[in-house]
């Protein structure tokens, strides 16, 4: 069984076992173990059968998933600014912040 849900403006394609990345949560203060539920499930299906189709969430359906890892990091990105034809430029780094969860149950 699969699920695609929305998390934070983005769509993703889980099962049961994976373990995904999503944004930040609770400002990293959740702790291992702790459960988390994605109510915003856009298609259910099996993998080799049909599949619910949410307009735009199927109804009753949610995504169960435990935290693995609270606080991790992403690759570091490095942001160039240049002018050109003037001796000025700029470098900035950002290294985004992610939850790591392992996805237990679909419902729906």
């Amino acid at each position: 069984m699969y699920a695609i849900i929305e998390d934070s403006g983005s769509q993703r394609k889980v099962a049961q076992g994976d373990q995904i990345l999503v944004d930040l949560l609770n400002a990293g203060e959740v702790k291992p173990g702790d459960a988390v539920t994605f109510d915003k499930v856009l298609v259910v299906g099996e993998l080799g059968g049909g599949a619910k189709i949410g307009q735009p969430y199927v109804a009753g359906a949610s995504v169960t998933a435990e935290v693995v890892d609270p606080l991790v990091k992403g690759e570091k990105i490095d942001v160039w600014k240049f002018r050109e034809k003037k001796a000025w430029q700029r470098k900035q780094g950002h290294r985004q912040k992610y939850t790591m969860v392992k996805v237990t149950a679909i419902n729906g």
